[in-house]
């Protein structure tokens, strides 16, 4: 079985905004997570990456930018030394009820039976109380990065929270190898 960890994209791989990235112009990686995830890579782990991104479901990101944004990350995350194995996106706008969106478990379900892992073999890393909860959801591990919301998301969560938090990607991965 595969050891597999899976990441949000915005606010743990790369800068967030309020107003979505909406283009691959406007994808800028956070300081760090190119080497951690290429770190974790070298590790032996398996990595994915399950974030929303209703952006689209609400028009202001064409299908065409979204794939254009996923190139220049992808060639970051490989000229960096790391591999990434599955992509899934939600689309959809909060409203639709989907069953894929955070925190429904749906995006991390489907990502470890493509990628043949184990919830109790998986990780996922965010930056918000929606990662945290579609960990749960999964019945996978959670932890949480103080990069994009992860600072606030600490404040909102429980002392009684086992989960990992780390400041960025990068010591995220220093942990875990």
């Amino acid at each position: 079985m595969n050891k597999l960890i899976l990441l949000d994209r915005d606010g743990v791989i790369n800068f967030d905004s309020h107003g979505y990235v909406k283009t691959a112009a406007e994808w800028v990686a956070i300081p760090g997570a190119l080497a951690g995830i290429a770190r974790l890579t070298e590790a032996g782990y398996l990595l994915g990456i399950c974030s929303n991104q209703s952006g689209v479901g609400r028009g202001l990101i064409t299908q065409s930018s979204l794939a254009h944004i996923e190139q220049k990350m992808m060639r970051a995350v490989q000229e960096a030394g790391g591999s990434i194995h599955s992509i899934l996106y939600c689309e959809h706008r909060p409203s639709e009820a989907c069953a894929c969106r955070k925190p429904k478990p749906g995006m991390l379900l489907s990502a470890m039976a493509e990628l043949r892992a184990k919830p109790e073999d998986t990780l996922f890393i965010g930056d918000s109380l929606s990662d945290i909860q579609a960990a749960k959801a999964a019945g996978c591990s959670a932890a949480l990065v103080r990069t994009g919301n992860g600072r606030r998301t600490e404040r909102q969560i429980s002392r009684s929270c086992s989960i990992r938090i780390a400041n960025d990607l990068y010591q995220l991965s220093e942990d875990l190898t």
